[in-house]
This record gives C-alpha cells, sequence and structure tokens, in this order.
C-alpha cells in the first residue's frame, strides 16, 4: 500500500495512518467541506461521472483525498470558466496520461532488467573515422594493416 510523505501538500492522510490516498474514508458532507462545495454539488458530479467515490455497504458515497483533489481541480477549472463537459475530457486526458507515464515506467523498468541479464547482447566498436559500428556477440573489428610514416617537413 502506497503511503503519502506527510509533506502537507494536500495528498492524503499522513504516514502514520497507514491510509493512502485512495482510502474511501470522507462521508460525503466531509468531502464537501474539504473541496469547499456543497454536498448535492459532490452528488451531481458522481452523476455525471467526474468523481467516482466508493460505496460502503450500505451504498453511501465514501470519498478518498484522492476525490477531494479532484473536486478541487474540477472546482479550479469552473472559476476558470471550462464547462463540465470540457472538465471532464481534461480529466479523462490527465487520467491518460498518468496512465500512460505509469505504463513507461514500468516498461523501462523491465527493460533495464532484461539487459542487466542479457549481458554482452550488444557490442558497439568504434571505426576507422570515429564513427559507432554495432557488431554481432563474438566479432572483432578488423583492423587496418596500412603504416603510415610520419616526416618532419623540410625546413629549407
Amino acid at each position: 500500500m502506497a503511503r503519502n510523505s506527510g509533506s502537507g501538500d494536500g495528498g492524503g492522510p499522513g504516514p502514520d495512518t497507514g491510509l493512502s490516498p485512495e482510502s474511501p474514508i470522507f462521508v460525503i458532507s466531509i468531502a464537501a467541506d474539504l473541496a469547499g462545495m456543497h454536498p448535492q454539488t459532490l452528488r451531481q458530479y458522481d452523476r455525471l461521472g467526474l468523481v467516482s467515490p466508493g460505496r460502503t455497504a450500505g451504498k453511501s458515497r465514501r470519498y478518498s483525498m484522492r476525490d477531494v483533489v479532484r473536486l478541487r481541480e474540477i472546482a479550479r477549472l469552473g472559476t476558470e470558466g471550462v464547462s463540465l463537459e470540457g472538465i471532464r475530457r481534461i480529466l479523462e486526458l490527465e487520467d491518460q496520461v498518468t496512465h500512460l507515464s505509469d505504463r513507461v515506467r514500468e516498461l523501462e523498468s523491465a527493460l533495464a532488467t532484461e539487459m542487466l541479464n542479457r549481458p554482452g547482447r550488444r557490442v558497439f566498436a568504434a571505426g576507422v573515422e570515429g564513427e559507432v559500428i554495432s557488431l554481432r556477440h563474438g566479432t572483432r573489428v578488423r583492423r587496418s594493416n596500412q603504416i603510415a610514416i610520419w616526416r618532419p617537413l623540410d625546413q629549407g
């Protein structure tokens, strides 16, 4: 379970609680107060799919700190004149960017692990003019046998 650093960034409970920013802990009235909104607004945003709080066995809504942060972002975008449909699209794209960034990190980690597990699979050498040459594993660069003799110029 991921833990928040408790740095006061509004990202969630501190490290002592054992709760993650995704833990659904706030009833609708508390979440509304934290987001600076009316509870009915939260219900409307839930119906529109802008925020999807967790549900208890009795079907009452429970909001996480991440949901509260999202509600604040919705309010900020609304005050800047963005329509609810525009806000929905912005949030959808931000979620997609987050998902793709996580996937890139996973793939980078898998690639790093693979490269560590297969040392020597890619071999490079410097060419005669300094260019990089890719070689098959186990081969060597053929060097020229030519000799260049250097003599100082006559000073005469």
